[in-house]
């Protein structure tokens, strides 16, 4: 009898969230929810399994009436639903698709935009109970997250870098938030002048007590953490409600028989951290206070807005030529 490898290990304790748009990954790895973002959408678009559903999306738009600013976003939109679409159809949880980053800090555009994602998804056949609303965890984001989630949109609040975040997307009902562990381990790396190993990463240590903050106080929105630079931080993390992760580290999680323990368990949390009630103004404070948080979510958003206008300017080109 063959050795369960450490993939599958993890997926008995964790819901692995693949972290890519790639259907070929998909299939090999048979996670239970995929996330995408403009950088996914932007690489996704260049593989040949999706070049009918870009044809299809580049004629659309050259039907539309207005300008051509708008003709370039609504394509742009519509790509990454269809990216989502296909995804929806392999796995058998959820998809989260990403709000423009360059509504940010624009709680109604965020709204209306999410609101018009949920649509196009219904369009094309796919109900809202497979998709999640992803949500840079900017204070106007986890607002525009509360009415959401009133509506019975469910979102993904991303870019966490600091335990504010979290509590502020747990009072706002957040389905889901993304804590970003390898980011936050490259700021303390290029701060610090030094190596981490995995028990004393601060990414790690960051979802570690968040997710100690969550289970203690009875909160429902579940902990996917995110962005993992090693095989080291996603087994140190083993446990979390979800891990979303690339295909080259699943490819060696897959690849490696050894054991795999167990780092994080509801029924064994520790000592209570105290509640904590935070208004807009404590949110914001707690982010002034912690440089890597404030770099970081700042950093996050403009990366994700770079790659939404490199998808927008292919789509120019597209709609062009």
């Amino acid at each position: 009898m063959n050795a369960a490898s450490k993939l599958d290990q993890l997926k008995s304790i964790t819901t692995v969230v693949a972290d890519t748009g790639d259907i070929e990954a998909i299939r090999k790895f048979q996670p239970v929810d995929c996330t995408t973002n403009p950088t996914l959408v932007l690489k996704a678009v260049a593989l040949p399994a999706y070049e009918g559903v870009v044809a299809d999306a580049v004629r659309w738009g050259g039907s539309l009436s207005g300008n051509r600013d708008g003709a370039v976003k609504a394509v742009a939109d519509r790509l990454a639903v269809a990216v989502g679409t296909e995804l929806a159809r392999l796995v058998p949880g959820r998809v989260s698709t990403e709000v423009d980053a360059d509504l940010s800090f624009d709680t109604a555009a965020t709204v209306e935009t999410a609101r018009s994602i949920i649509a196009a998804y219904k369009a094309n056949g796919i109900d809202r109970e497979k998709i999640l609303i992803k949500i840079a965890g900017t204070w106007e984001g986890i607002r525009a997250a509360e009415i959401l989630q009133r509506e019975g949109i469910d979102t993904n609040i991303t870019l966490i870098f600091d335990k504010a975040q979290a509590i502020a997307c747990a009072d706002a009902k957040a389905f889901l938030i993304s804590p970003f562990v390898g980011r936050i381990l490259d700021w303390h790396v290029k701060t610090e002048g030094r190596t981490f190993e995995p028990e004393e990463d601060p990414g790690v240590l960051s979802v570690r007590e968040i997710y100690r903050y969550y289970k203690s106080h009875g909160i429902g929105t579940v902990v996917m953490a995110a962005s993992f630079r090693s095989v080291g931080e996603v087994e140190a993390l083993a446990g979390c409600d979800r891990l979303t992760v690339s295909p080259a580290i699943l490819d060696q999680l897959a690849a490696d028989t050894g054991p795999l323990a167990r780092k994080l368990d509801p029924a064994h949390i520790g000592e209570a951290p105290a509640r904590v009630d935070l208004d807009e103004k404590a949110f914001r404070w707690a982010m002034n206070q912690n440089p890597m948080a404030t770099e970081k979510l700042a950093e996050g958003i403009r990366l994700f807005a770079k790659d939404l206008e490199a998808l927008r300017a292919l789509v120019a080109g597209r709609l062009a030529g």
